[in-house]
């Protein structure tokens, strides 16, 4: 059964960029298909990208030509880059793993704790 960390949050400007990490332990990474989802204080959880286990991307359009999805295999690791930040990606961020393509929460059985994201205006 696989475990997931994410890293990387942090409170930001407007404008500038982080990147954060989802370290998975406890199983391959390369077996699953890798999910970012974010939740905002007293909203739903939304998708936010997603990258198969060939490497195929998708980003949601509102973080599409910001927000990229990377993995390194090897070090059983998942990325985000977070560039250009808004106050409106102000969320707690969570790692995913599914063994099916889906951005779908729903479909994602493997989750970590979430690190948080906060942008000033």
């Amino acid at each position: 059964q696989v475990q997931l960390v994410e890293s990387g949050g942090g409170l930001v400007q407007a404008g500038d960029s982080l990147r954060l990490s989802c370290v998975a332990s406890g199983g391959t990474l390369r077996t699953y298909t890798m999910g970012w989802f974010r939740q905002a204080a007293g909203k739903e959880r939304e998708f936010v990208a997603v990258i198969r286990r060939s490497g195929g991307t998708y980003h949601a359009d509102s973080v599409k030509g910001r927000f990229t999805i990377s993995r390194d295999n090897a070090k059983n690791t998942v990325y985000l880059q977070l560039n250009n930040l808004k106050p409106e990606d102000t969320a707690v961020y969570y790692c995913a793993a599914s063994l099916s393509w889906s951005t779908r929460w729903s479909d994602y059985g493997y989750w970590g704790q979430g690190t948080q994201v906060t942008v000033s205006s």
